[in-house]
């Protein structure tokens, strides 16, 4: 199948996700449309870096290097974008697999000269074997994937989510890399949106970009037990407040709350309502589900 190179880009920082990076790995290099290299790039973990540059020493096609910038995911993928050669790079979770025909989505995105982005969906692994009841689906990006309220189908969006995304390369030449003062930091307090405020840029520097979502591109996406619980959802949706705000000081509260307006004033309201109606019909979680939106 014709169409561009697309590097793979995945951020690792820690060897507690070990056989998760590996398997991360191995499910880019089963793709149907092959990548052209696979990134991983380590952040600031000298064990971690030589663990991995041993296990794929013979891997002609995979390049473990350092993250040449301060700590934190960004950095890291600046990182990976500069070591790259794909006209597409590509990135995805170190706690995720790709769907074989995953790529394939990605690059049938590209053939549209104004497409500069294509994200896909993203499921979730729950380690308890299935989604807590209080959980609602309207909120399952606080562990990283798709939620309930965003279209169907592959459509036009203002923005892709970052561990399930691809750009063209030339899309950095635009917009620039990922803001290092935004993203996610190790272990600590789990802010985002860098992937936001990016896109944001982009349109602003190329007005006819096109950006897409291809519900098509499936990863499966683990959500470790912590994550479970209402605690880290707390600190989660906490985080995600002052991600927001950096985003909307960053580009104007304008574009940078223009999706999270539907969200608040039409997703959540009807997330609250089929609670309810799930508590008055003795449906389990209902109640939690209205009471945690």
């Amino acid at each position: 199948m014709s169409g561009p190179d697309i590097s793979v880009v995945i951020c690792v920082y820690t060897e507690d996700r070990w056989e998760d990076i590996l398997a991360a790995v191995s499910s880019v290099r089963a793709q149907a449309y092959r990548a052209l290299e696979t990134l991983l790039v380590v952040d600031h973990n000298e064990a971690l870096l030589d663990r991995l540059t041993k296990e794929y020493k013979e891997a002609a096609d995979v390049r473990v290097l350092a993250n040449a910038g301060p700590r934190g995911l960004s950095a890291g993928r600046n990182t990976g974008i500069a070591a790259s050669y794909g006209e597409v790079v590509a990135f995805l979770d170190d706690d995720a697999v790709a769907e074989r025909d995953w790529l394939r989505y990605f690059a049938a995105g590209y053939a549209d000269p104004r497409v500069m982005a294509v994200g896909g969906r993203t499921e979730p692994i729950w380690a308890s074997g299935r989604r807590p009841d209080w959980f609602p689906a309207e909120f399952d990006w606080v562990v990283g994937c798709t939620y309930l309220g965003l279209p169907d189908g592959r459509v036009e969006v203002r923005n892709v989510l970052g561990g399930n995304a691809s750009f063209r390369r030339t899309a950095f030449d635009f917009a620039g890399g990922f803001a290092t003062g935004i993203g996610r930091d190790g272990d600590r307090l789990p802010l985002g949106c860098e992937e936001t405020e990016l896109c944001i840029r982009l349109t602003r520097a190329r007005p006819d970009t096109v950006l897409l979502i291809d519900d098509r591109a499936v990863i499966h996406h683990r959500v470790p037990e912590p994550r479970e619980h209402f605690r880290y959802f707390r600190t989660r949706t906490y985080a995600e407040g002052l991600s927001k705000a950096l985003v909307a000081r960053s580009v104007g509260a304008g574009k940078g709350l223009e999706s999270e307006r539907r969200y608040t004033t039409r997703v959540l309201p009807a997330g609250v309502a089929r609670g309810l109606r799930d508590a008055v019909l003795a449906r389990r979680g209902g109640a939690g589900r209205a009471g945690a939106i």
